[in-house]
């Protein structure tokens, strides 16, 4: 066992785990079926057991009980009495003894001189007339059934686990399949299909694992559905509305001079924005973004966001000891989407945080942060939503959401965080481009430490 602290007035004590392979199915069924083995040989063990040892000591009785009949008869006409008889003989059960010399008969087994025998005893003068039978070969057979019937029993235990594991297994491994094609589906892949056989023949009997199997490809059929009509939905709309908001951005241009006119092109700019961002979601959500992958130089890339994205945007390099110049370090990437997630990572730090906003360069990982309330709880347990903005805040819920998108197109890792002492963290991984010959990139765990460059 482990103990773990419980504050300053104790300790307690962790139950230790089973392991995880316990709570398999595969498990579960096997010690299912060995104790239900177990116990159904231990119940026919018991009944046939008692009826051979029940019929052969009534044997070696009756055996026993009929020579003392012919003992009585010599002991009472005086003649001798055959081996093994005689008046209290030595050996003979006290119980026994004390049974004939009350008036009655009976019979015991037990050991003498170092052999089983069935003793029988009767009444004669006060004292107890008795006599042995050899029992040696009924006691053998009693042990040799014993044994039979616990060999057999191991035997057909062993044999019913083995083809009850070979049907269990049978089972997890479609059930195991099933889980499989979930997980691709959840990650994204709205083809995949468990494709039962037991499924695509409606005449087959389906059993319960065919009938999940069926409702999950039904499911994924449907899903893909309602999303591709979404996504044909979002890039019609936001086509429909581009030639409009052309003829409209055109004509606020004419507008003469003055706080109206300012209003209308700013209301135009944004419905324009938006509908950009529209039609950008509606390509990434239908995977026909290809990134034009590139080796480039990070931080002269990154100092020219910073710097086209007119904010007071605070640049820094990390200090990660592996000899190369932070300022130097290359990446593979697309150009203008590694632009656009940056910028849209520094544009949502100034909108829904609050200054400084600290970019830093840490080998090929940058990482963006403000210092006001942080990310909400739903984005970093599920990532981005679309028209989603806590507490109020401006905007659309689309840049972030882009961001992660374009990332995964230029295959970067774009993972949401909050600062221990507040703020809201973006970081950024993007793939290194390493010469040959130069060392492997070494992990860095300070992205905001080392000299600073104001942007």
């Amino acid at each position: 066992m482990r103990r773990h602290g419980a504050g300053r007035g104790g300790t307690k004590w962790r139950r230790p785990r089973a392991p995880s392979w316990t709570a398999t199915l595969t498990w579960k069924a096997a010690v299912f079926i060995t104790v239900m083995c177990c116990a159904l040989a231990a119940l026919l063990s018991v009944l046939v057991h008692t009826a051979v040892t029940r019929q052969t000591v009534g044997q070696a009785r009756a055996e026993a009980l009929t020579r003392l009949e012919g003992v009585t008869v010599a002991y009472e006409t005086g003649e001798p009495l055959p081996p093994g008889s005689g008046i209290d003989p030595p050996g003979l059960p006290a119980s026994l003894r004390a049974l004939a010399v009350s008036g009655r008969r009976g019979t015991r087994v037990a050991y003498h001189n170092g052999r089983p025998v069935m003793w029988a005893a009767a009444p004669a003068d006060g004292r107890a007339l008795a006599t042995e039978v050899d029992y040696s070969q009924s006691a053998r057979t009693i042990n040799d059934l014993d044994g039979a019937i616990v060999g057999s029993s191991l035997l057909a235990t062993g044999a019913t686990l083995l083809v009850g594991a070979f049907a269990v297994t049978r089972v997890t491994r479609r059930l195991h399949q099933t889980a499989q094609v979930a997980r691709r589906i959840s990650a994204g892949d709205l083809d995949a299909r468990v494709d039962d056989p037991r499924t695509a023949d409606p005449s087959r009997p389906q059993d319960e694992v065919a009938i999940v199997a069926g409702a999950l490809d039904t499911m994924a059929s449907t899903l893909q559905h309602k999303l591709l009509t979404e996504q044909r939905f979002t890039a019609d709309v936001a086509h429909e509305l581009r030639t409009p908001l052309t003829g409209l951005s055109a004509a606020a241009e004419l507008l003469p001079p003055g706080r109206p006119s300012e209003l209308v092109r700013d209301r135009v700019r944004t419905m324009r924005g938006l509908t950009e961002d529209l039609l950008e979601i509606s390509r990434l959500d239908t995977h026909t973004e290809h990134g034009d992958l590139d080796v480039h130089e990070l931080a002269p890339l990154v100092e020219r966001v910073v710097r086209a994205s007119g904010t007071q945007t605070e640049v820094r390099f990390g200090q990660t000891g592996t000899g190369r110049p932070q300022a130097h370090v290359q990446v593979e990437t697309d150009k203008r989407r590694l632009e656009r997630v940056l910028g849209n990572l520094i544009a949502n730090a100034h909108k829904h945080g609050r200054p400084p906003v600290v970019l830093t360069i840490d080998g090929p990982v940058v990482t963006v942060r403000d210092h006001g309330p942080g990310f909400p709880e739903y984005l970093l347990h599920s990532g981005p939503q679309r028209f989603r903005t806590e507490g109020g805040a401006k905007g659309h819920g689309l840049g972030l959401t882009i961001a992660v998108g374009q990332a995964e197109v230029i295959g970067a890792d774009l993972a949401f965080s909050n600062a221990e002492d507040g703020g809201a963290v973006a970081r950024l991984t993007l793939p290194e481009y390493v010469r040959p010959g130069d060392d492997a990139p070494e992990s860095r765990d300070d992205p905001e430490s080392g000299p600073q460059h104001k942007g």
